[in-house]
């Protein structure tokens, strides 16, 4: 009996609790309405939730007045809501499909929190997973697109993963209960509404158990998700030091590549991109100064290396008309002072220059294609650019580097790494320029 099979459905996978209150997605089909009245049943305390996304006409109304209904002869509390799907589609350039989606489940949660529920339920059921299973092999896929929907993704439980649609309209038509049908559904005319309608009955028709077949294949692809994720993790802990990996490290695991997706599929890289930069990888010698884009990150190659960092943000020319402290960015400030002395410091993040020779206003900028500067103990001038590469700096490190200049252009300091000769302390120097850079400390977690 369908019931039996729910609740200890229910019970194995610790869905949901009889104490607490759980909302029921009800759009007045046949697996939300079988949803909702076998957890009435079933003893669980729920209220229904209804959203009329005005896409279909007449068919929207008549949903929502046959959910309404429904919840009165059933003395069940509902919270209704309506969205103006076409317009958010529009605004958020998104797929109609996607925009009920987010809409939806951006209320449920705003609704769970209001009415203090602890779960969402929706009416997935068993061919809805399978259905799921098979669009993403035919998109393409990992691991986890084969292991079907999850029964718990966060609030969200999911109790009818445990039956199939034959088996709710079955159940509904035995206790004489109505329901409601989206006409949209009975079209083939999107991919999932293609398998349902056309493809899984002919898959059936060569093997009648080939449903129960992939549900059981999307189980132990779970169990298979579960190892791998499990191992992917440690590898990662163990060879992605400050976001970066050893290629000859990377090159010695069973499977570069997976490592390289599990990585760099966070900060939004495409398998496509991966691909690439796997074919890169692979190569006997990788050229230096590769790079690779995400829509927020880089990777880049350097001395052997993969690194990656957000993407660079347009860093501002800031002028220093006199001395004073001067914030940057959110993580660099620079003071600038003035001392009646001659005076010479060693430190990497402080500039020691002679005063006399300078002109205010001074500026802090990012290094520029054709920056050229005389670097301190050097007689003839060098471009920046040869000057980073000489000292091997990735492309990431360039990218940060900043110069301080004169009142003329001419540059004063290469920060952090080596002051002009022109503008050098020597011994007839009465005044110091001292100009220091200050990191932001990092926060503690």
């Amino acid at each position: 009996m369908i019931l039996t099979t729910i609740a200890q459905f229910i019970e194995r996978h610790g869905l949901l609790r009889h104490d607490e209150l759980n909302l029921v997605a009800l759009s007045g089909g046949a697996d939300s309405v079988c949803l909702l009245l076998c957890l009435k049943e079933l003893g669980y305390r729920i209220e229904a939730v209804h959203c009329n996304f005005h896409l279909r006409g007449e068919e929207s109304n008549r949903d929502e007045q046959f959910v309404k209904e429904l919840c009165k002869k059933n003395n069940i509390a509902i919270h209704l809501t309506h969205f103006d799907t076409n317009t958010y589609a529009s605004l958020h350039q998104v797929s109609i499909e996607m925009a009920a989606r987010q809409l939806r489940y951006h209320y449920f949660e705003q609704l769970r929190n209001d009415i203090d529920a602890q779960n969402v339920c929706v009416a997935h059921h068993l061919d809805d997973s399978v259905e799921t299973l098979l669009l993403n092999l035919v998109r393409g896929t990992g691991i986890d697109g084969l292991t079907g929907i999850k029964w718990r993704n966060g609030h969200i439980v999911r109790p009818l993963l445990c039956v199939r649609r034959h088996d709710i309209e079955q159940w509904l038509k035995e206790r004489g209960q109505d329901y409601v049908t989206d006409s949209t559904n009975l079209v083939a005319d999107v991919q999932r509404n293609q398998l349902r309608l056309d493809i899984i009955p002919r898959l059936e028709q060569m093997n009648p158990g080939v449903v129960n077949n992939i549900v059981r294949t999307a189980g132990w692809m779970s169990e298979v998700n579960c190892v791998y994720q499990d191992a992917m993790r440690q590898t990662l802990s163990r060879i992605v030091k400050d976001d970066t990996i050893c290629i000859d490290e990377l090159l010695s695991q069973p499977s570069p590549e997976c490592v390289l997706f599990e990585w760099l599929t966070p900060f939004g890289f495409t398998p496509a991109t991966i691909a690439a930069i796997h074919t890169k990888v692979t190569a006997q010698k990788l050229d230096e100064g590769l790079q690779w884009l995400s829509p927020t990150h880089q990777l880049v190659t350097h001395n052997q290396q993969l690194i990656v960092a957000p993407r660079p943000k347009e860093r501002p020319t800031l002028p220093l008309p006199e001395p004073g402290n001067y914030h940057y960015d959110d993580q660099t400030s620079f003071s600038i002072k003035i001392l009646d002395s001659n005076t010479i410091s060693f430190e990497a993040d402080v500039a020691t220059l002679d005063a006399d020779k300078i002109s205010f206003p001074i500026t802090i900028r990012p290094v520029q294609p054709g920056d050229r500067f005389q670097p301190f103990g050097m007689k003839g001038s060098k471009l920046v650019s040869d000057y980073l590469t000489d000292a091997k700096l990735s492309i990431i490190e360039k990218q940060r580097q900043l110069v301080l200049t004169n009142a003329d252009g001419r540059i004063l300091w290469l920060v952090s790494r080596r002051t002009d000769d022109r503008f050098a302390i020597r011994k007839a120097t009465s005044r110091t320029l001292l100009v220091t850079l200050h990191h932001k400390k990092a926060e503690k977690s």
